[in-house]
This record gives structure tokens, C-alpha cells and sequence, in this order.
């Protein structure tokens, strides 16, 4: 079985290291030819040292490669550069090709789920999505992790399944693919804010607050956009939320973090060196609120603290000081 990972980048990479140990011949693509030669020459990725591709992996930057002949397609792309790769790979992809998109975010401009994107892009294929508690870190070494895979098409999602799940990498199944992928791209915005605490010295109780009013926020967004309420209590919701917000392997706790310690955007996200999601998603879920009238209050003012440059210790006030709300 051939099973291609579009995106190259420390998910990526350690997504092609899981299914090469499942003993498939995996085809990992790199949207920079330097880098494909970097990490075929190396067997790693310089942003995941413990990791080491063996030789069945074929590093590529012929999108047209990639596709041809897979059983299964991973997309693992940032947001900004989903509707980008979904064109590039649209002329290469068989009719019914079994997808499934691993990245978590929204398309800032349109305010689409990243697979609404890959059906306007690739009619063609059969779509899923998959999300969850996940750092690359942790996936590409073998430690035990457990995702959600959600399709309309349930026996899609069952082929994925089987596909990715072992005794390092156990997978459920849901229809829900609203509920996943909203779960999966809002808590980068949760977690941005959970490091800007952090960084401006708060303690474990802010935290606690932040996630959960956080979960809160999404779900009813989620809600109101046709998702079920019992996926945020899951893998994609509370579970991705609690290991975003903890953990320093979160690019997006990161960034925060150096927020909340008096540092730019600029300053931050080039000291994290790694894609932000949580920045991309903050201003897409911030309309989408405006959009189906739904109060978000952390997510309002991430975005003012992000896009206007609001102090964060006045957003923190601001918070506090709201009217008074029954939970």
C-alpha cells in the first residue's frame, strides 16, 4: 500500500515516520525543493531531531509523484497554503481518491473548514478529516496518541482507521466533521491566549479559567455552525485543548508566551520560528462569531490583542470585569 503525505513540515514528517513503522510505502512531499533534498540526503527533519525516516519513505517535490498511484492522500499543510496545494494537487488526483486532511485551522478569507476548501478544489476525491491530542514531537518517537477521524462517509473514515491505527497511534471514528475540525483549529486560539497568561505571570487558576470558558466559546460557535455538543467533550475538543494549552511543545502556547512577556507578533512568531496557526485562526473565528451572532469573548479579545495591539493585562480586565452570566 503506497500512502502519500503532502506537507513536509514537523507534522508531516512524523506522520510518514508513523506509517513507514506500519510498514507501508510512504511518499512524503516537500513544497521546497532544498528542503525534499535536505531531509532525503539526512533521513530527518531539522525540526524533529529524534526522528528518522527509514528507507522506505521517498522524499518528493513533484506534487504529480506524490499522487500518483496512493491508496490514501494525507494533507498536512498550513492553513494560509491549503487552497494553494489543494490546486497543485487537483490535476493529479483518480476519481473517489480516499483524503484526509491532518492540518487544523480555517481559510481566513472565505472563513471555510480546510475540508470545504480541498471539495471546492478536488470535487473529485473522497474527503475526510482527522484531529486530536497530537504533538509531531511525540507522534514521529512512538508515544502513545490517540485521534478522531470524522467523514460523512463512515466507511471512509473505517478505511482510515485501519490505515493509521496501531498500539502507538489508536484511532476512533465520528460523521461529525464540523464538530473535529472546529475543536481542532479554535484551540490554537485558546492555547495563544493560555501562553500570553503564563507569560504575564499568572497562575494555574487563570489557566483553568481560559480552557475552560475557552471550550465553552468553541462549542457554542461549533453549535451554531451545525456541529454535535458531545465532540468538544472529546479527542478533538477538550482533549486538543488541555494538550495545546500545556504543553511547551505548542508553538502556539509559545507564541503567547512571549506576548504576554511584552514581545511583538513580529518579535514572537519569528522567535517561534514555526507556523502560529492560532494567529491565522484568531481573526477567521473572530468572524465567523460576528457571522452566526455568537458571544466569544476570549476570542474577541485575542484578536484585539493581536490585530490592534490591545495590552493584554487590559483584555485580562476586561474579561473579569463582564456582566455577570449563569454558566
Amino acid at each position: 500500500m503506497k500512502v502519500s503525505v503532502i506537507g513536509s513540515g514537523s507534522f508531516g514528517t512524523s506522520i510518514a515516520a508513523l506509517l513507514e513503522r506500519k510498514g507501508f510505502s510512504v511518499v512524503l512531499w516537500s513544497f521546497l525543493k532544498e528542503e525534499a533534498e535536505e531531509i532525503a540526503r539526512t533521513r530527518k527533519n531539522v525540526l524533529l531531531p529524534k526522528v528518522v525516516l527509514g528507507d522506505r519513505v521517498h522524499i518528493t517535490n513533484d506534487i504529480a509523484e506524490a499522487a500518483d498511484g496512493a491508496d490514501l492522500i494525507v494533507t498536512v499543510v498550513p492553513s494560509f497554503a491549503t487552497r494553494q496545494t489543494a490546486k497543485a494537487l487537483a490535476p493529479h488526483i483518480k476519481e473517489n481518491q480516499p483524503m484526509v486532511n491532518l492540518s487544523k485551522g480555517l481559510e481566513n478569507d472565505t472563513l471555510l473548514r480546510l475540508s470545504e476548501v480541498y471539495r471546492e478544489e478536488i470535487p473529485k476525491a473522497r474527503i475526510a478529516v482527522m484531529s486530536g491530542p497530537s504533538h509531531a514531537e511525540e507522534v514521529g518517537i512512538g508515544l502513545p496518541t490517540t485521534n478522531v477521524v470524522a467523514s460523512k462517509d463512515l466507511r471512509l473514515a473505517e478505511y482510515i482507521q485501519d490505515i493509521f491505527m496501531d498500539a502507538s497511534f489508536r484511532v476512533y471514528v465520528t460523521d461529525d466533521e464540523i464538530g473535529v475540525e472546529m475543536g481542532g483549529a479554535l484551540k490554537n486560539v485558546i492555547a495563544l491566549c493560555a501562553g500570553i497568561s503564563d507569560g504575564m505571570g499568572y497562575g494555574d487558576n487563570t489557566k483553568a479559567a481560559l480552557m475552560t470558558r475557552g471550550i465553552a466559546e468553541i462549542k457554542r460557535l461549533g453549535i451554531a455552525m451545525g456541529a454535535k455538543a458531545e465532540t468538544f467533550a472529546g479527542l478533538s475538543g477538550i482533549g486538543d485543548l488541555i494538550v495545546t494549552c500545556t504543553s511547551m511543545h505548542s508553538r502556539n502556547r509559545r507564541c503567547g508566551i512571549l506576548l504576554g512577556e511584552g514581545k511583538s507578533l513580529d518579535e514572537a512568531m519569528k522567535e517561534v520560528h514555526m507556523v502560529v496557526e492560532g494567529v491565522h485562526t484568531a481573526r477567521a473565528a473572530y468572524e465567523l462569531g460576528r457571522r452566526y451572532n455568537v458571544q466569544m469573548p476570549i476570542v474577541s479579545e485575542a484578536y484585539e490583542i493581536l490585530f490592534n495591539g490591545k495590552n493584554p493585562q487590559q483584555a485580562v480586565k476586561d474579561l473579569m470585569t463582564r456582566d455577570k452570566k449563569s454558566e
